[in-house]
């Protein structure tokens, strides 16, 4: 027994590891073709998309037979574009949208937007409070 693992045990090691690089391979490839499924069956007009250079859209048009045909997507009111459709990453869903509640529970507050000139004495008070000694 020990003669046959020293002549034959490499040759067997080599063949285990091939089957499983090929399973793993064909595991993967499964999981890949049903997520592009998904993303097909997600994909429609109206869907708010992300494409792969971080834009985010809204579909006018895409057809999930025909991935060689691009799909159009709106940036903005009025403004279409003509992407790849392996370009679009993922479909933007209710989860993805960030949240308008912080950790502690609370809603944040709306920004403030400053003029020039309001945030030039903002700047210049925080100066003053600096060069001020403190008692």
């Amino acid at each position: 027994m020990a003669e046959f693992f020293s002549q034959y045990g490499l040759i067997i090691l080599l063949v285990l590891l091939l089957i499983f690089m090929f399973w793993s391979s064909r595991r993967r490839m499964a999981k890949q073709k049903a997520e592009q499924e998904a993303k097909a069956r997600q994909t429609v007009p109206g869907a708010e998309v992300l494409l792969q250079g971080g834009l985010y859209g809204t579909i006018v048009s895409y057809d999930p037979d025909n991935l060689d045909q691009p799909a159009i997507v709106e940036l903005a009111p009025g403004v279409n574009i003509k992407v790849h459709s392996q370009a679009i990453m993922r479909v933007v869903t209710a989860t993805d949208e960030p949240s308008t509640v912080d950790s502690i529970g609370e809603t944040p507050a709306t920004p403030q937007v400053e003029t020039a000139e309001e945030t030039a004495r903002r700047l210049q008070a925080e100066a003053d409070k600096k060069d001020t000694p403190e008692a």
